[in-house]
């Protein structure tokens, strides 16, 4: 069977597999075309996207990088998703795959992956960055790693490497295990190298967010002012150690350690215990992100990420994101790149219908994504609107976030916005011809 034909066979298998709602009425794989079709870059709902936005600031602040190390990047994923023989995370590599538009030919692999998302890049307006995220391994509890366990590892030095080489359109984020016996000189490696945040998924590197052996690390990060945007909730895409390790809750203790956390996905997934209050009931993950978010105690240093909000399978949680107005300036633009290019996740017809997104935008946003997957999930998640309520310029303008001050001292996005002026600010002239 053709990889194609095979994809599509087996894609309604492999979402299922993963806990994933999807949806084929969009389609199933992406077109992967090389440029926009003419007259999409000035079409009003990209126009619109672009309007009151200063695209000096756009960081896609959630981007994962690809690859099967062909370049000698030290790129690695796990041979499970390579079997034909073992269906379901071949078939789950290869959506990946198709959404990277990634070319498995001999020695284009890595290559491929950063040349189709620099071209993605270098499509938008000015200023535009995606923040690549590294991934450590999973580590036992003496901190050595644990190939047989981790589905992908993305060194430092590789992402480190692209942002040097390609300082325009990317930025990096270091993914340092905690229980490595040398994280804290890993950190202070990479902020000197300009790492933007840490990047951890607790469930699937064995990470304990709420433990104490991790309060070294937490002090190291607070005193550098270095963000951690650590996935909450479950997570449906990568082998782990148990979904408790997603509890919310879990990430008081680097807020109490003064550490600038980003929850990714607002924990948009899954139950976990209400430790709270004894730990007794399950409440949902979302509830527990928002019970955080009220607690006036983390206003200063607590966030969410919007990536992969859109998704079938995390969508519920959008009516109460675009009604919080009051949270807009401590929520952050991402896209959870490449994963908005997996067709059936982002169903734009089910977004029409919760009245989410209005039906004129649905055909435009689905030639968007066959030929810029980072351009489409800037402009629906800044098209998705209910009752009069819509995420503001204030999210999307996250390099305010993660920019380094003068001195090398890390600034909040609030303290930044004070500073900014009228002039500015970017309209949709700033789009490329």
């Amino acid at each position: 069977m053709k990889r194609r034909g095979f994809i599509g066979a087996g894609a309604a298998a492999a979402l299922l597999a993963t806990g994933c709602d999807f949806s084929v009425r969009d389609g199933v794989l992406n077109a992967c075309r090389a440029e926009l079709p003419h007259g999409l870059a000035d079409h009003p709902l990209v126009q619109a996207a672009w309007k009151g936005i200063d695209s000096l600031q756009v960081w896609d602040s959630h981007c994962h990088v690809f690859g099967n190390g062909d370049s000698g990047s030290g790129l690695w994923f796990s041979p499970r998703l390579e079997r034909v023989w073992q269906p379901l995370g071949y078939v789950q590599r290869e959506f990946y795959v198709n959404a990277a538009c990634v070319d498995l030919s001999p020695g284009r692999a890595d290559k491929s992956f950063v040349e189709r998302m620099l071209a993605q890049c270098r499509a938008m307006p000015p200023g535009f960055r995606a923040l690549l995220f590294g991934f450590d391994w999973a580590r036992d509890d003496a901190g050595a790693p644990m190939q047989d366990r981790s589905t992908f590892h993305v060194p430092d030095d590789y992402v480190a490497g692209l942002a040097a080489s390609h300082p325009a359109h990317f930025e990096w984020a270091a993914s340092i295990h905690p229980y490595d016996p040398s994280a804290l000189d890993r950190v202070d490696a990479a902020a000197a190298r300009g790492a933007s945040a840490i990047k951890w998924l607790p469930s699937s590197q064995n990470i304990d967010p709420g433990s104490a052996r991790c309060d070294r690390f937490y002090t190291k990060l607070a005193k550098l002012r270095l963000p951690l945007i650590a996935h909450a909730g479950d997570e449906r895409a990568v082998h782990g150690f148990g979904e408790h390790l997603g509890n919310p809750l879990r990430l008081r203790r680097p807020l109490d350690a003064g550490v600038r956390v980003v929850v990714a996905h607002c924990a948009s997934l899954g139950d976990a215990k209400d430790t709270d209050h004894g730990g007794t009931e399950m409440v949902t993950n979302f509830e527990l992100f928002a019970r955080m978010m009220d607690e006036p105690r983390y206003r200063g240093n607590l966030c969410g990420d919007v990536s992969a909000l859109t998704q079938s399978n995390r969508m519920g949680v959008l009516p109460t994101l675009l009604s919080r107005t009051d949270w807009h300036d401590r929520l952050l633009n991402g896209s959870d790149y490449p994963l908005p290019g997996v067709v059936p996740l982002i169903s734009i017809s089910a977004l029409v219908d919760r009245h989410l997104l209005d039906p004129a935008a649905a055909e435009p946003l689905r030639r968007l994504r066959d030929s810029n997957v980072l351009l489409f999930a800037f402009v629906l998640q800044r098209s998705l609107a209910l009752e009069g309520k819509a995420f503001g310029p204030v999210v999307f303008e996250t390099g305010r976030y993660f920019r380094r001050a003068p001195g090398d001292v890390r600034t909040s996005r609030g303290a930044l916005d004070r500073d900014r002026s009228p002039a500015s600010v970017a309209g949709p002239n700033n789009l490329p011809a």
